[in-house]
């Protein structure tokens, strides 16, 4: 038996379920698939290089950002805490992520995962909503990077055309850079994933760097008065109106409060934002040269290094500034601008530019993996499923993609919900952690070089902390999202199904 290919191909587990819409595709159907010539992955990455890719995916506008708003109008000081919850929530799906990934190293990640433990329809449903999260984050992102170059460029005397800048406070118009940006990552990503994994190692080391300047930095300018109180008293917030108001809200009269017990928990709900992006290393787990065993490793390590990293930032800059002074747009470069430290301030800014880059890279790369599995199952139509001869990368759906993301970024509003991204994430979550449980109980024989601890009760958790974050979202999100499923379900009933690869297999083989 091979534990880089997976245990021996039998009759019996072909296809466990052998029609209706929740037919499974076995682990080891899924792992034979990704050696056909034509749909085959070149196998370059390294545990090392996953981490960076996690590192590379989650550290962006979070930790610039919304350190300063969650203090100021969440949390206070414990902004620390809530960065403490959204961490441990992520880590109880990361460890199911990860047994899934060593399990079934192919490309897609949760969609490849749901095929194999819940059946081809809701694959379908979580290959749909990741496509939606990765593609949406990924254009938000570019925007978000426009900006800050357009700032630095304005520093420096150049101005773009107002109509090339973006559309901004009600008035329209394309954005060119991040129009730009995407597609220069769309060839770089198509040129293999060992450039790419060399490129987003330099930029990670960057803003690492920054990251840990402002720690150090910040570290000299703190004043303990600026903790006191640590965990300000609970203030109750007006309650929403209509569909802004949190699910949580309209289904249980709950009202949500600033500050106090409950404040830490509601800014959990918005800095788990920060930390989307870790699952995005699993879509890359057929790409690896040990999946069984790097996979885990880059999934967890990434994470690990982050939380740390999120929880020393808030650390420091609630010390430097009190949490009442703090900017909502720039709060790290604002409080050392404030403290007569431009220098450090002008560096945070260019760190966040930088950085930037890499996550845009990274929702892109997992957006194409996802794409290209469904595309190989026949769920979407296989010309999108051909690797490159040479580059042995997903051209086809890469090019597809990162010319739409691009178009979609030219024309997106830097205010697009970042809680559809959010919605999306941790429905992905709830998934994961259910498929963990159903396969443990279906194929108990499968090799598992990673096991989640504590099955059932960790995917439990997993689910209930992923509900409990999803509840907190605004209710219009909920509608766009049930949106999208809907157009999702149209587009499998009229096409997916009758196409599916696992479909057409089980017909013949009854026939």
């Amino acid at each position: 038996m091979s534990t880089q290919h997976g245990p021996h191909i039998g009759p019996r587990h072909t296809a466990r379920r052998d029609s209706g819409l929740f037919r499974t595709k076995s682990v080891e159907q899924s792992i034979q698939d990704t050696e056909e010539p034509e749909h085959s992955l070149k196998k370059s990455l390294s545990a090392l290089d996953l981490t960076v890719f996690g590192v590379g995916v989650i550290i962006g506008t979070g930790i610039f950002v919304l350190t300063g708003k969650i203090a100021k109008e969440q949390a206070g000081p414990a902004v620390a805490l809530s960065f403490i919850a959204a961490g441990v929530v992520c880590a109880l799906a990361a460890l199911c992520y990860a047994e899934f990934a060593s399990t079934v190293p192919v490309a897609g990640s949760a969609y490849t995962f749901s095929y194999a433990s819940l059946g081809e329809l809701p694959a379908w449903i979580i290959g749909w909503d990741l496509i939606l999260e990765l593609a949406l984050g990924c254009a938000v992102v570019a925007v978000g990077w426009s900006g800050y170059i357009r700032s630095l460029l304005d520093t420096a005397g150049w101005h773009l055309p107002t109509g090339l800048a973006g559309t901004h406070e009600g008035r329209f118009g394309f954005d060119l850079l991040a129009c730009v940006l995407v597609l220069v990552l769309t060839g770089i990503l198509v040129l293999g994933m060992k450039l790419s994994s060399r490129v987003t190692g330099v930029v990670v080391a960057i803003k690492v760097t920054v990251v840990l300047l402002v720690i150090i930095a910040g570290a000299f300018l703190i004043s303990g008065a600026n903790y006191h109180p640590f965990v300000p008293p609970s203030q109750p917030t007006a309650a929403g109106a209509g569909a802004s108001a949190p699910l949580i809200e309209l289904i249980f009269g709950f009202t949500p409060s600033h500050f106090g017990t409950m404040g830490i928990f509601a800014g959990a709900a918005v800095v788990f934002f920060a930390f989307i992006g870790f699952d995005v290393v699993a879509t890359a787990a057929e790409e690896t040269r040990h999946p069984q065993r790097d996979v885990p490793r880059g999934i967890l390590g990434s994470l690990a290094i982050c939380t740390l990293l999120y929880v020393a930032v808030s650390v420091v800059v609630t010390g430097m500034q009190n949490y009442h002074k703090l900017s909502v747009d720039a709060p790290l470069a604002d409080a050392f601008k404030d403290l007569g430290k431009p220098f450090f301030a002008d560096v945070i800014s260019f760190g966040a530019a930088v950085g930037l880059t890499s996550v845009c890279m990274i929702l892109l790369l997992g957006q194409s993996r996802v794409f290209f599995a469904m595309s190989r199952d026949g769920l979407l139509p296989r010309v999108f499923s051909r690797a490159h001869p040479r580059f042995g990368t997903p051209y086809r759906s890469t090019i597809a993609l990162g010319v739409t993301v691009a178009v979609v970024s030219g024309f997106t509003s830097i205010d697009v919900l970042a809680e559809l991204v959010n919605i999306g994430t941790l429905f992905a979550f709830v998934v994961v952690a259910v498929g963990v449980i159903l396969l443990r109980r279906s194929r108990p024989d499968l090799p598992r070089s990673f096991r989640t601890p504590w099955v059932p009760v960790v995917p439990l958790l997993s689910v209930l902390a992923s509900l409990w974050l999803m509840l907190n979202l605004p209710a219009e999100t909920w509608i766009r999202f049930a949106i999208w499923m809907v157009i999702g379900f149209v587009i499998y009933f009229l096409y997916g199904r009758s196409h599916s690869r696992l479909g057409l297999r089980n017909r013949q083989n009854n026939a």
